[in-house]
C-alpha cells in the first residue's frame, strides 16, 4: 500500500461561515469550486461541504448538537493539530501569502525560513475562522 491520503473530514464550528471562508481558500490550494458538493449524514447529525480535487478530497463538518458550544482547539486529544499544503516553490508561498491575507485568515506566521523545521523549510502559518491551524510548506531537498 501508498500511504496516499484519499479524504480529510474537519468539524468545524459553523458550517455556514466556515463555508464562505474555504470557498476563497481552496481554489488558492488548487481546488476546483465546481467539483464542490454539500450533503447530509442524518444518522451521525452532520452536514458537510466537501471540496474535491484529484488528489484529495477536503470536507468541513458542522458539529453534533452536543458539542457545537464547545471551542475549537488544536491541542485537545483527538484534534487536528494543523494541516499542511505543499508549495512548489518559495515564491507560490510568498504570492499566496497576499491572496491569503484577503481571505480573512489570521496569520500566524509569515513566509519566511523556519529552521527548527529543516534547513531549508519555508512556510506560511495561518488560521481560519474558527482557529483550525493551516500552513503552506517549501523545503528544498
Amino acid at each position: 500500500m501508498k500511504p496516499v491520503i484519499d479524504h480529510i473530514q474537519i468539524t468545524v464550528k459553523d458550517l455556514k461561515k466556515a463555508e464562505v471562508f474555504y470557498d476563497k481558500l481552496m481554489p488558492l490550494l488548487g481546488f476546483d469550486l465546481t467539483k464542490k458538493s454539500k450533503g447530509q449524514v442524518a444518522a451521525h447529525e452532520f452536514e458537510v461541504v466537501e471540496y474535491v480535487h484529484p488528489l484529495l478530497t477536503i470536507g468541513f463538518n458542522s458539529p453534533r448538537k452536543t458539542f457545537e458550544a464547545e471551542d475549537v482547539h488544536r491541542r485537545k486529544p483527538g484534534s487536528l493539530h494543523h494541516l499542511a499544503f505543499r508549495a512548489d516553490s518559495e515564491n507560490e508561498i510568498d504570492e499566496l501569502y497576499i491572496e491569503i491575507v484577503k481571505t480573512g485568515a489570521l496569520i500566524v506566521d509569515p513566509p519566511k525560513f523556519y529552521p527548527q523545521h529543516g534547513k531549508h523549510y519555508y512556510a506560511l502559518f495561518f488560521k481560519d475562522l474558527d482557529g483550525i491551524k493551516l500552513e503552506l510548506v517549501y523545503e528544498k531537498n
